[in-house]
């Protein structure tokens, strides 16, 4: 052979590779991606985290009615996995978590069951065949294309032998696991400026039909998602405290830390079916609801192994809110709004109207708990509940009452279960505020010069002024005097006494030298001869009010008289009474 024909021989054969390497795909690669991960509630035990999505290319598109490969499809978690699980047959935990294939539209969704054609039986997996061209078209619903997970482990789930055709050079190849839910309060709220991360792990097997870059993502962020507060008022034991209108008393206050931390149920109950479906059946859609994925035709219901749980993906209910009283002092009545006073709708659960109920109340405690029933993802909000306290007169208990919030319902339940409810929380440990207190009715005097000393002599009185034209309930009560100065010759000033009760309407009428009596109902005051200084009268009832008259035996000479000064709120406060307001 000449030196030419050699170098045309080489020249072809390189030609005719170069063009047979260009028609042959390449092997089927696969890019995982997370997308936007969404914050997740720290107090959460089962929170909805981002999709993992696979965007596959290349391969060569199974022949026509050879068996499409199969690939076994695992995740693993940096937290425990707490999507609903479901025993089927004794032996498999099939789990509410699902694998789509090239986002099918709610119409075609086409789940790998026992009533496909396709299902094998011992295997628990679906078989498919090629077509060749293009690829199987699993979009189009004529295949299943929609997979239900396994439950390995706390922190595994897996899809075994999922059959999977190489798109070749015709697209991309989609595959989306969704519907996993974590334990959120397992990873803890992050101490720097970054939140934690929920991470999600994928592998595959045989990992040659589908090698995956990046099989390491982020998922979702943790964030404590709940503030809470509340106004607090006093009441008077001697005063009644009937029914409110309006808000109440007083208002507890739940508040979003971030936008989506309240959420409802689902979109199709309270948000008007946003993407134009019953339930919620759009793969990828940003619902901003407490369900994931579900679709509720019977179509896909009845090839999903959910006979324990009902409809996977759909939550239990909308996030709960919850109010936890304490430290109640008996007699007292508490009531709560149905519906929120303030902010995001919410309703309290087992009713349906928007009145009064009342809150039992044991050892004194007891709580009430909401449901979130308005959709607003967009905004921080918060939900304001309307308190109000009951009681006759003289009848409750002097006390502090406190409230705290938190989510609910609150769970222990920290894995994956059969019969838990979803979402569910722990408490993260608010601290409680004070909602009122039941103060007693009583009044502090001063009497800040009386003397018994020197020929001088001081009368005083205490009048009980809570009978009045203007309809003021009527009190009564003792006083304690006390004492501050000297006797003759520099000795201690008298112990305290107290004065018998003073009806409403009556005085108390004493001298230092002698004493005296309540009149006109009587009963002793004891004297406190040679004494001087200043006396101080608490009184176990509001609206007293004094007198004082020093003079010379007899008043012959010389006599002053003044109004003892009332020790109440707004002028001194050290008295700690809420007497009345008096300018003095």
């Amino acid at each position: 052979m000449s030196l030419r024909k050699a170098v045309l021989l080489l020249a072809t054969l390189l030609l005719v590779g170069a063009v047979a390497s260009a028609q042959v795909p390449p092997s089927i690669q696969c890019v995982a991606n997370a997308g936007v991960p969404p914050l997740i509630r720290a107090e959460g035990l089962a929170e909805l985290v981002g999709d993992l999505v696979l965007n596959c290319t290349g391969g060569t598109p199974t022949a026509p009615n050879q068996p499409v490969p199969k690939v076994t499809i695992r995740v693993f978690l940096n937290t425990n996995v707490t999507s609903h699980i479901m025993k089927v047959d004794g032996a498999i935990n099939w789990s509410e978590a699902v694998l789509a294939i090239d986002d099918p539209a709610p119409a075609n969704q086409n789940v790998c069951g026992p009533n496909d054609s396709e299902w094998d039986n011992a295997t628990k997996t679906c078989n498919l065949t090629g077509v060749g061209g293009s690829g199987i078209p699993y979009s189009s619903g004529t295949v299943p294309n929609v997979y239900q997970g396994r439950y390995i482990s706390p922190n595994i789930l897996e899809w075994v032998g999922v059959p999977v055709d190489p798109p070749g050079t015709f697209g991309t190849r989609v595959i989306r696991i969704t519907n996993v839910r974590v334990n959120a309060n397992q990873l803890g709220v992050s101490g720097s400026l970054i939140p934690t991360q929920v991470v999600m792990y994928i592998s595959t097997n045989p990992f040659q039909l589908l090698p995956v870059n990046n099989p390491q993502q982020v998922v979702a962020w943790v964030q404590q998602g709940l503030d809470f507060e509340a106004t607090s008022t006093n009441f008077f034991v001697c005063e009644p405290e009937g029914s409110d209108t309006g808000c109440g008393d007083v208002t507890a206050k739940f508040k979003e830390r971030f936008a989506t931390a309240f959420k409802v149920k689902e979109d199709d109950a309270n948000a008007g079916n946003q993407d134009g479906y019953t339930g919620q059946p759009v793969f990828g859609f940003a619902y901003n609801t407490e369900s994931g994925w579900y679709n509720p035709a019977s179509s896909v219901q009845n090839d999903l192994q959910d006979n324990v749980t009902g409809v996977v993906g759909l939550a239990s209910q909308g996030t709960r809110l919850r109010l936890y009283f304490s430290s109640v002092p008996s007699g007292v009545d508490i009531y709560v709004r149905q519906i929120q006073c303030d902010g995001l709708a919410a309703q309290l659960v087992g009713t349906t109207g928007d009145g009064w109920t009342k809150v039992t109340i044991s050892g004194g405690a007891g709580e009430a708990t909401w449901e979130v029933v308005g959709h607003a993802p967009y905004s921080s909000d918060i939900v304001g509940i309307g308190i109000d306290i009951r009681y006759s007169a003289g009848g409750p208990a002097l006390g502090t009452a406190m409230v705290t919030g938190s989510y609910a319902p609150l769970s222990s339940w920290t894995t994956a279960r059969t019969d838990d409810l979803q979402p569910r929380f722990v408490d993260m440990g608010i601290a409680p505020v004070k909602l009122f207190s039941i103060v007693a009715c009583s009044t502090t005097l001063l009497y800040p010069f009386v003397t018994n000393q020197a020929g001088f002599d001081t009368g005083l009185v205490i009048a009980n002024t809570s009978k009045d034209p203007f309809g003021t309930p009527t009190q009564q009560g003792a006083c304690t005097l006390y004492y501050y100065g000297f006797t003759t010759g520099g000795g201690p000033a008298p112990a305290p006494v107290t004065t018998p009760v003073i009806p409403a309407g009556q005085q108390a009428v004493w001298t230092l030298s002698s004493g005296g009596a309540v009149m006109p109902s009587g009963g002793a005051i004891p004297a406190a001869p040679g004494f001087q200084g200043y006396i101080i009268a608490r009184c176990d009832f509001q609206y007293a009010h004094g007198y004082a008259f020093i003079s010379d035996l007899g008043a012959q000479k010389l006599a002053q008289g003044y109004l003892a000064l009332v020790m109440s709120r707004p002028i001194l406060w050290r008295s700690g009474d809420y007497s009345e307001a008096f300018d003095q």
